[in-house]
């Protein structure tokens, strides 16, 4: 995956109601109707947000007559997750500095 693709996917799912948009098709398919009603937005707004999710590959929609499902494409998903995950180690490591850190603090306070 090239850095923009991957900037132009943690940019659409910077945003809360995408977030919530993709929660809701990860529970399956869905139309603009279904995705707009709980949400506090007109459904042309909702269809900008649809439009930069699926600009960003995390979304399709499909066409059968007169409904145009929406549905998630977990591809997009899993390749920003491989990218964080080379990073894990750096997360983890940095908690466990801390913890000892943290620990050193508490017996120093303790035996002073």
């Amino acid at each position: 995956m090239n850095t923009q693709q991957l900037s132009t996917i943690f940019a659409a799912l910077a945003d809360p109601t995408r977030r919530a948009i993709l929660a809701r098709l990860a529970e399956g398919e869905a139309t603009v109707n279904e995705l707009a009603e709980p949400l506090p937005l007109t459904l042309q707004a909702v269809s900008r947000h649809l439009k930069v999710l699926e600009q960003a590959g995390l979304i399709s929609r499909g066409r059968t007559a007169q409904w145009r499902p929406c549905r998630l494409e977990p591809a997009p998903l899993r390749e920003a997750t491989d990218w964080l995950e080379r990073y894990r180690h750096f997360w983890e490591g940095g908690f466990d500095r801390l913890s000892a850190h943290l620990q050193e603090i508490q017996k120093g306070n303790m035996n002073g």
